[in-house]
């Protein structure tokens, strides 16, 4: 009986492949369950300093931001454009201010 099963491919490779597949996934599941209760261990604070943590929290409410959209001007805005990666910014802002001032100089 032994001579038949040492001969078998099944018993011979199928059965050492098959306990290293399960074997290693119970495997895996402790270690990784080791990772994760020491990155619990690391991650709590101080009662104090989360304490300072938790009262640093700003709560934005839609509320408070419509409040403060409410008395913006949003209808007299102007769209000023970038400078493209190909130019040079500096070159594009002074043409920017001279343009500017001209028309600043012309209003007044």
């Amino acid at each position: 009986m032994w001579k038949v099963l040492y001969k078998s491919k099944t018993a011979k490779y199928g059965v050492p492949m098959l306990l290293l597949v399960v074997g290693g996934s119970f495997g895996l599941r402790e270690f990784t369950q080791i990772r994760y209760d020491a990155q619990k261990i690391q991650r709590k604070l101080e009662p104090t300093l989360e304490a300072k943590l938790k009262a640093k929290t700003n709560t934005v409410t839609l509320e408070s931001e419509y409040e403060k959209l409410k008395d913006a001007n949003l209808s007299d805005w102007k769209n000023i454009r970038g400078p493209r990666p190909w130019e040079n910014s500096r070159e594009y802002q002074e043409q920017q201010r001279t343009i500017q001032r001209d028309m600043q100089e012309k209003g007044l």
